[in-house]
């Protein structure tokens, strides 16, 4: 067995697996590793390719190894899927995503820096929030129609819905009242943030286009 040229690391929270193989491909390591060990560990090989899955922790482990000294690459999981030869678990998946990167026309991705993976925060907050709207409005639209109050739907139609409980002569029941004004309060503030977001993505849309 030669001397370690390429690793597959397969990621987790706590415990992570290593499989180190040498330019033929021969085994030469297969590891179990802290997260607090990572790093120490990587530090301690020599340099060689370092193979994970793109998953979403993997951009922040491919800058921290590969600050290191080290090659990484970064493997679509579909594109590793068929190199596992046994019962899948981490040792097979680390041995999978080594022996993937080896091959020649294997297809990488590239790891983002951290202000790249920052960028996309915003939008995936901006989601987020937008499914919690939607959500509220229906609640609240299911809510106010078993009172016979109808609202067209859409988020155009948001205020009417706000409006009905905050008006204190319309026929809802002194029982529902509260709890259908803590949704309607929810969901303007959910409204509010989604619009902080807007002009937060508006602003860096503009920045980047000087």
């Amino acid at each position: 067995v030669g001397e370690v040229i390429t690793i597959g690391l397969d990621l987790a929270k706590s415990v992570f697996q290593a499989h180190g193989a040498d330019g033929a491909g021969r085994v030469v390591f297969r590891k179990k590793l802290r997260r607090d060990q990572l790093l120490a560990f990587f530090s301690s090989q020599p340099r060689c390719l370092v193979a994970m899955e793109a998953c979403a922790s993997a951009h922040y482990w491919a800058r921290e190894i590969g600050a290191l000294g080290h090659e990484i690459r970064l493997i679509p999981p579909a594109y590793v899927k068929p190199f596992v030869k046994r019962q899948k678990n981490d040792m097979a998946d680390a041995e999978a995503i080594c022996e993937a990167a080896q091959r020649p026309t294997m297809r990488f991705v590239g790891p983002k820096s951290a202000e790249a993976q920052g960028a996309t925060v915003i939008f995936r907050t901006r989601d987020l929030l937008v499914r919690q709207r939607t959500q509220l409005i229906n609640a609240l639209r299911g809510h106010l129609g078993e009172f016979g109050f109808v609202v067209r739907q859409g988020a155009g139609h948001v205020a009417k819905l706000v409006d009905l409980v905050a008006e204190p002569t319309s026929d809802l029941p002194a029982e529902a009242r509260p709890v259908l004004t803590v949704i309607a309060e929810a969901l303007q503030s959910v409204q509010a943030k989604i619009a902080v977001l807007d002009r937060e993505i508006a602003a860096r849309a503009k920045a980047n286009q000087i």
